[in-house]
């Protein structure tokens, strides 16, 4: 019984970071990876260091970004951000 009570606090402790950091963390990576795989032409997108662009091609793991000038860049599909606007017309909300 005291050992059970040694190790309730550690075990409160471990609960409490599962469900306020790591669970959380696993959902915002899951959702990233979905959105990464969702890409289609005509999307709107930010990459991780801020280029905003238009998807102009896809590869399996490579994406082509028409920017505004018309240059088209080739990006990693891992260094999409967020989709600001998709090929619909919807706004997505960040």
């Amino acid at each position: 019984m005291e050992m059970l009570a040694t190790l309730a606090p550690l075990i409160l402790m471990f609960v409490l970071f599962y469900f306020l950091l790591i669970r959380p963390q696993q959902k915002r990576q899951k959702a990233v990876t979905q959105m990464q795989t969702d890409l289609r032409k005509g999307d709107k997108i930010v990459t991780i260091g801020g280029l905003h662009g238009f998807v102009d091609a896809i590869d399996e793991d490579k994406i082509v970004i028409k920017c505004g000038d018309g240059s088209r860049l080739t990006y990693d599909r891992q260094a999409i951000r967020e989709v600001t606007e998709s090929a619909s017309g919807d706004m997505l909300s960040k």
